[in-house]
């Protein structure tokens, strides 16, 4: 433990949301974190949903180690062997007709991309996001975004309208509870209709609203918003940076759910650590794309290194079988979450699908009234006895735990995490009942 160094931090880094700075961190293996005091700590977010294979995992290791050797970066103009590579195993992967793919950084740049090649292409600025959404935090990205973070930086980008998303736990028209209608859709659709100003260009939209809450919507929505997205002349564009390469159980939600979009983009679960991310598209649009003079130079687009990690990922994911292990896995680790349901009355409902689950906290069933406090403090205390949990507290949204941990995580793991938030959760209602806090 260096005090010093934790000194230098408080007093020269920008903090942007994450907290004090009570202690800093050395390294990173598998499921598992070790901070400057030599405590282990169970990492149920995968570093932020991004070390899909675990942290530092060797083929990762190794592709960085090789890659450093022949090139880091090249001049953006140049298409490096590696990003060549990638977007072969990409396409091999990819429901069609996608087989094209640009690789940015990360996931803010893949939607930028992606909302600018949707803008080219229909000629139209127009677009529209789901409630509780979560694509980024520039420009087009952060004005599609609805999760939270939207308030004191000034004019977002023109010409975004949010929709109702299909949260039956909580609907956000009052409508439904329990089983979603789709009249949220519905709903918010026609009131776009009646504020339309005629240059439709996209409807941008997560699977899974992972920042949201984790919301699964039902059966046939994303069907039903393609269609209505074509009926429209708009291009469906699927965020599925938590939701490709395995982690709920299939290659991508486009191919669980049998709807393709027009354009996809991926980065967390892509880069299994490394800034990696991608804008994918078709032969057409691609083609009509460049016809119109699209556009998208950065410093570190087609970066070699990264693109080395990628196929990492995606051949170890293969490797390994670690799309049939997150269904498995995350299956046996619901079973064990579904289990404390049963014993707190506080947790409201379990969601999601495979490795990506949320559990919304809550004071009582019948009125669903977001319990806050025990999310904070049972959030820290599951902190201070090793476990490493993501929570989003909103008023409006709820209290809402995202539990992520790497593809490959153990059943010794899970239960381990398992029985710490066991003890958190007790210990935290004990002190929210001895603070008086309904």
């Amino acid at each position: 433990m260096d005090e010093e160094l934790r000194a230098a931090a408080r007093e020269h880094l920008i903090r942007y949301g994450q907290g004090d700075i009570d202690r800093l961190y050395v390294s990173a293996k598998g499921a598992t974190v070790r901070d400057d005091e030599g405590r282990e700590i169970l990492d149920f977010t995968s570093g932020q949903m991004c070390a899909t294979l675990g942290h530092s995992h060797p083929a990762i290791v190794k592709a960085i180690q090789s890659g450093a050797e022949d090139a880091i970066h090249m001049f953006s103009g140049m298409i490096p062997e590696p990003v060549a590579k990638l977007a072969k195993k990409l396409a091999e992967w990819l429901p069609k007709p996608l087989s094209r793919a640009m690789f940015v950084n990360t996931g803010s740049e893949s939607n930028e991309a992606a909302l600018r090649m949707a803008k080219l292409v229909t000629g139209g600025y127009e677009v529209i996001a789901l409630g509780g959404s979560w694509h980024g935090v520039t420009g087009q990205a952060a004005a599609a975004s609805f999760a939270s973070d939207r308030r004191g930086y000034g004019p977002k980008v023109p010409g975004v309208t949010v929709i109702p998303e299909p949260y039956a736990y909580r609907c956000p028209i009052g409508h439904c509870r329990d089983a979603c209608d789709m009249s949220c859709m519905k709903v918010g659709l026609k009131m776009f209709d009646m504020a339309c100003e005629g240059a439709p260009a996209a409807i941008i939209a997560e699977p899974i609203l992972s920042a949201g809450g984790v919301i699964v919507p039902p059966k046939g929505y994303f069907k039903t918003l393609h269609e209505q997205a074509k009926k429209r002349g708009m291009m469906l564009i699927f965020d599925e940076a938590q939701t490709a390469f395995g982690r709920i159980g299939h290659k991508f939600a486009a191919t669980q759910l049998g709807v393709t979009p027009d354009i996809m983009t991926v980065s967390k679960t892509l880069g299994g650590g490394l800034p990696l991310a991608a804008t994918i598209t078709s032969d057409d649009i691609e083609q009509q794309a460049h016809d119109k003079g699209y556009s998208y130079y950065t410093s570190h687009v087609s970066d070699p290194l990264p693109a080395l990690a990628g196929l990492a990922v995606l051949e170890t994911v293969e490797k390994e079988n670690l799309i049939a292990r997150a269904s498995e896995i995350g299956g046996y680790l619901r079973d064990h979450l579904e289990s404390l349901q049963q014993k707190y009355e506080a947790i409201g409902e379990i969601r999601g699908q495979g490795l990506l689950l949320g559990i919304e906290l809550v004071k009582d069933r019948e009125s669903r009234e977001p319990h806050l406090e025990l999310g904070q403090i049972t959030t820290r205390r599951c902190m201070e006895l090793g476990l490493s949990m993501n929570i989003k507290l909103r008023p409006e949204r709820g209290a809402v735990w995202r539990i992520a941990p790497p593809l490959t995580v153990t059943r010794a793991e899970i239960d381990q995490g398992v029985e710490i938030l066991d003890r958190a959760l007790r210990e935290g209602l004990d002190e929210v009942s001895k603070n008086g806090v309904a």
